[in-house]
C-alpha cells in the first residue's frame, strides 16, 4: 500500500498533472462557454490525489506541524475549485417590477455538469429601483427592492445592488447596468378573451432615443412600438432614474396608422385593439451560484496561517550571528 502511495507521491506526476491544469486553464480562456469544465476538474483532482499521496508518505511534510497543516490548506483547495467548477451556475435574467421569479425566464450563460437544479424553490417579487448617476452619466448605487414571502404570510424586504447580492438558497442576485422600461398592454381580439403581457424596451439609458420594440397579435401583422419616456435625465448633472417618478407615451405605428397612446387608450387594429395599460420597469440580474466560496476562503486561512507557522518555528531555531566586531577606539 505504502509502495503506491509513494508512487502517486512522485514529483513526474505533479508536473504531469500542472501541464494538465495549464492547458485546461488556456481552453478555458480561450473558449470559456464550449470549453468543458471537465477540462479542469480533472488535472485538480488529479493533484489532489498527488497531493495526498505526499501527505501520506513523505516525512518532511507530516512531520513538521506548519508545513502539514498547509499541505492539508492547499489539498482543500484544490479539491474546493474543483467541486465549484463542476456545481456552479451563472445565468441573467430581466424581471419586470411586480412581477414573481420565473426560472424559466434565465437565460443560462454557463453551469457546471453536476449542478442540481434548486431554482424552483425560490420566490420574491421585483419592486421598484433606483440607479444614482453622477454627470455625465456615470453610474453609481443601484437599489433594487425585493419582496421575499416568509412563513408566517408577511413580507420581507431587501435591497439589492451592483454589489449587494440578494441570496437564496445559495444563490446570489446582483443587479446588472441592464435595465430598462416596459409597456403593460392588453390585447383584446375581435371575439376573444383578453390577453395581458409587458414589453420590455432596451436598457436605460443606455438606449435613451431607441426606446423601441415590435409585437405581433395573434392573427395580426407586426406592428411597431416606442416609449417616449421623460424621466428627468440630465447629462449635466447628479441624477436619479427612478421609474416611480417617470412617465411615457406608447406610439404604436401599424401600416400606415400611428397613434400616441397614453395610460388607458387603446389603438384599433386589424383584428382586435390594443390598449397602453402602464409604464413598468424591468431589472437585469446576474445569477451565480458556488457553493463552495465559504469554504475555499477558510481553506486558503489554513494553508497561510500554517506556511506561517511552519516559518516562523524555522527561524526561531536559527542562532543569532552577530555581524562584526566592536572596534576599539585609541587609548584603550
Amino acid at each position: 500500500m505504502m509502495s503506491i502511495l509513494s508512487r502517486l507521491a512522485s514529483a513526474k506526476l505533479t508536473l504531469l498533472g500542472m501541464v494538465g491544469l495549464a492547458i485546461g486553464a488556456g481552453l478555458g480562456y480561450e473558449n470559456p462557454s464550449e470549453t468543458s469544465d471537465w477540462f479542469l476538474a480533472v488535472p485538480l483532482l488529479f493533484l489532489s490525489l498527488n497531493l495526498c499521496a505526499a501527505i501520506l508518505t513523505k516525512r518532511a511534510i507530516n512531520r513538521r506541524p506548519g508545513l502539514l497543516v498547509f499541505h492539508l490548506g492547499l489539498l482543500a483547495l484544490c479539491v474546493l475549485v474543483a467541486v465549484g467548477r463542476l456545481t456552479f451556475f451563472d445565468a441573467r435574467i430581466e424581471m419586470t417590477q411586480g412581477t414573481a421569479f420565473d426560472p424559466q425566464l434565465l437565460s443560462i450563460v454557463k453551469q457546471g455538469p453536476l449542478h442540481s437544479a434548486g431554482l424552483e424553490e425560490l420566490v420574491f417579487i421585483q419592486g421598484p429601483y433606483t440607479v444614482s448617476y453622477a454627470a455625465r452619466l456615470k453610474r453609481g448605487p443601484t437599489r433594487s427592492h425585493v419582496l421575499i414571502p416568509e412563513g408566517d404570510g408577511t413580507m420581507r424586504e431587501e435591497v439589492v445592488g451592483d454589489d449587494t447580492p440578494l441570496l437564496l438558497g445559495g444563490y446570489r442576485f446582483y443587479t446588472s447596468f441592464n435595465k430598462g422600461f416596459g409597456a403593460i398592454v392588453t390585447w383584446l381580439p375581435d371575439g376573444g378573451e383578453p390577453m395581458t403581457g409587458t414589453i420590455h424596451m432596451p436598457s436605460y439609458p443606455l438606449f435613451d432615443y431607441k426606446q423601441a420594440n415590435s409585437w405581433a397579435p395573434p392573427g395580426g401583422e407586426e406592428v411597431k412600438l416606442w416609449l417616449r419616456l421623460d424621466t428627468g435625465i440630465d447629462l449635466e448633472k447628479s441624477w436619479v432614474l427612478d421609474g416611480e417618478k417617470s412617465e411615457g407615451i406608447l406610439i404604436v405605428t401599424a401600416g400606415d396608422n400611428r397613434q400616441e397612446l397614453s395610460q388607458g387608450e387603446e389603438i384599433k387594429l386589424v383584428t382586435g385593439r390594443l390598449r397602453f395599460d402602464q409604464l413598468t420597469t424591468w431589472m437585469g440580474y446576474k445569477v451565480f451560484y458556488d457553493p463552495t466560496l465559504v469554504w475555499l476562503f477558510w481553506a486558503s486561512v489554513i494553508a497561510v496561517l500554517g506556511l506561517s507557522v511552519h516559518y516562523w518555528m524555522k527561524f526561531s531555531r536559527l542562532p543569532m550571528k552577530v555581524i562584526g566586531t566592536p572596534r576599539k577606539h585609541p587609548g584603550q
